[in-house]
């Protein structure tokens, strides 16, 4: 059975820091893309992070760049997201995602075959 558990979200100010933690368990998860997705409230899911398997290859959202960095260590089967200068508009639902035997990044949530439950990340102002 597989599972995602997240966990690193909480209640920051503005400018402040939060490292996300998405542990992963019944895949191989040194084989699999990972990504980072947030859902605010009354929006659509949004992409904000990818890395493939071997940590090379690295993208994130236009919004995010320079502030968040997305990482991982296959030794604990960890994705990591580091997130930096968080502003209000940071505030959503942060899901992690994982798409097994793929050595490609995504962008797109339908390329992800597994996902956490969420943690929530609020930014005051």
């Amino acid at each position: 059975q597989v599972q995602l558990v997240e966990s690193g979200g909480g209640l920051v100010q503005s400018g402040g820091s939060l490292r996300l933690s998405c542990a992963a368990s019944g895949l191989t998860f040194s084989t699999c893309t990972g990504g980072w997705f947030r859902q605010a409230p009354g929006k659509e899911r949004e992409f904000v992070a990818t890395i493939s398997w071997s940590s090379v290859t690295r993208s994130s959202a236009d919004s995010v760049k320079g502030r968040f960095t997305v990482s991982r260590d296959n030794a604990k089967n960890t994705l990591y997201l580091q997130m930096n200068r968080l502003k209000p508009e940071d505030t959503a639902v942060y899901y992690c995602a994982v798409r097994p035997q793929s050595p490609y990044t995504s962008r797109l949530p339908d390329d992800y075959d597994y996902w956490g439950q969420g943690t929530q990340v609020t930014v005051s102002s």
